[in-house]
């Protein structure tokens, strides 16, 4: 989701009377309520117009009896409730925050941060919430939106990022914007604004080997490089913490679905959009569609499912190890 519009408007002290944070995604969340904790007051009026309560330590008239109130120092009085989901959401309860929020009190803001999960559409209270304030579904981003995410990360703050840069931060950190975005700050500290960020400045960075990671073994399977696949696979073995075996094998099954689907597109004038990536890698999948037709993308598709298996220990003899599973996988790809 693009958080950026709600964030302008608080930047310009557009706030809404309430708003129901929820969904999976804390990141949105917690960047949302940040902004709105820093921004609405200062810091001598925060001490007298701004509460900060943890749904598992109150209840919901607390909450409704503190929303009542009028601020003493300031215009608004901020009131923020963090993990909302361990609030008990009871009926009669839920009646009371219902009464509230149609006749809310115009000098309070208030922020429901509801995390790891959708807050109930059913119910009539959300009904509710959607008409009185701002009501967002943080949804976690599928793995191949989250490279995209960077480059606008970083574009909004005003440095760029070579796509490959991008991927590789992508394959090696998942989709926990979080984590992501911590390490992307330390790039912007790094690296000055007007270079391009490259793998080499993410190598340097980060700590992500820009030699050997899912990225390029992908791309040395797509290429048919036995020599560099079998490296990479040396390189996981021997640092197994940073790649772990069940990652790995459902990254490189993610790498060769999409090949899947670029043979069976029709207007290949459309695979960058139709795969989910950037056009730069438009000819790394014309090449592996050239090095593993249809029925080989299938064969690897079952290869990498029975590895996936085999890395939970299904159906694995008790002495194979990891770099045996890899290498057996590899193999029985490029062959």
């Amino acid at each position: 989701m693009n958080i950026n519009p709600i964030l302008s408007d608080i930047k310009n002290r557009s706030f809404k009377p309430v708003y129901l944070l929820q969904g999976e995604e804390s990141y949105f969340i917690d960047t949302i309520a940040d902004a709105l904790e820093s921004t609405v007051l200062n810091e001598a009026q925060k001490g007298f117009d701004q509460s900060v309560f943890y749904g598992k330590d109150i209840d919901i008239s607390t909450v409704v009896n503190a929303a009542k109130r009028y601020p003493m120092m300031s215009d608004y009085q901020v009131i923020i409730v963090k993990e909302a989901q361990e609030l008990k959401w009871k009926s009669d309860t839920e009646e009371l925050l219902t009464k509230y929020l149609e006749h809310l009190t115009p000098t309070t803001i208030l922020v429901f941060c509801y995390k790891h999960g959708k807050f109930d559409k059913r119910k009539k209270i959300y009904k509710v919430f959607e008409k009185a304030g701002l009501v967002i579904d943080a949804a976690k981003l599928y793995d191949d939106k989250v490279a995209p995410w960077i480059g606008g990360y970083l574009k909004d703050a005003g440095w760029r990022i070579h796509p490959q840069a991008a991927a590789l931060i992508a394959d090696y950190l998942g989709n926990d914007l979080a984590k992501v975005s911590n390490e992307l700050d330390k790039l912007m500290l790094n690296v000055p604004k007007s270079q391009e960020i490259s793998v080499d400045d993410v190598e340097r960075n980060i700590g992500i080997s820009k030699d050997f990671n899912v990225f390029e073994l992908n791309t040395a399977l797509a290429k048919r490089n036995a020599l560099k696949a079998y490296q990479i696979v040396d390189y996981f073995v021997a640092n197994p913490k940073n790649n772990p075996l069940v990652m790995v094998v459902g990254q490189v099954a993610t790498y060769f679905t999409k090949i899947l689907k670029y043979h069976y597109l029709i207007d290949k004038s459309i695979a960058a959009k139709e795969l989910g990536v950037h056009p730069f890698f438009l000819k790394e999948y014309e090449l592996a569609a050239r090095n593993y037709n249809r029925r080989k993308t299938f064969d690897v598709l079952n290869v990498l499912k029975e590895t996936d298996l085999k890395s939970k220990g299904v159906n694995v003899p008790s002495n194979f190890n990891s770099e045996e599973i890899l290498k057996e996988m590899v193999y029985r790809i490029l062959n």
